[in-house]
């Protein structure tokens, strides 16, 4: 069950937009925070670790799981699955405060369960094009998948409310300052239930 003094952060962003940064910069600034490590079906990029960055299984495996129910959510996002571990987040959350890297499909069904209390953050660009000049910048993709992460740009904007906070990201060091201030109000809130 939830342990009221823990919080959960959930952090969805289209590719590009900064996310990943920010999670790592929570998890170095407060060591309360692990991230959730998603299952996906994805193969692995060059450094990425298994069991660190995602749980790589096949194809087979996850619909496995998904008919075990094990999963918290899970999404199938550009051809992949990733999921949400029920087992790994309830473990977790005894002892820290978690952090959820996962798009709005994921947020959607995390949220129907109503003993984790979610604190939901949009991270995103100003705009369209400047998502694909950070896309470009960062040169993990092929072009058509620029063109694939862009698409979902118009799809993931109808979602927005669905979370507490959108922060736009113009500037990492702001950006993860306003994360930031978010974390502490909402750790004070808790304490000041007591």
């Amino acid at each position: 069950m939830h342990d009221s003094k823990n919080i959960m952060i959930v952090l969805s962003s289209p590719s590009g937009a900064g996310k990943t940064t920010i999670t790592k910069k929570i998890q170095q600034k407060f060591n309360s925070f692990r991230i959730s490590v998603s299952h996906t079906t994805r193969k692995p990029r060059p450094n990425e670790i298994d069991g660190v960055d995602y749980n790589f299984v096949s194809h087979d495996q996850f619909k496995k799981l998904i008919n075990d129910n094990k999963f918290y959510e899970y999404a199938s996002i550009f051809d992949n699955y990733y999921g949400t571990s029920k087992e790994s987040v309830d473990k977790l959350l005894k002892t820290n405060d978690l952090i959820f890297d996962i798009d709005w499909q994921g947020t959607k069904q995390l949220s129907k369960f109503p003993n984790l209390k979610l604190i939901k953050i949009y991270i995103t660009t100003k705009n369209k094009s400047d998502l694909k000049k950070r896309l470009l910048k960062r040169n993990q993709d092929s072009h058509s998948e620029v063109e694939k992460r862009l698409k979902s740009f118009d799809q993931d904007i109808k979602h927005w409310s669905d979370y507490d906070y959108i922060i736009i990201n113009e500037n990492l060091e702001n950006c993860f300052k306003q994360v930031e201030n978010i974390i502490f109000n909402n750790k004070k809130k808790l304490f000041s239930l007591e």
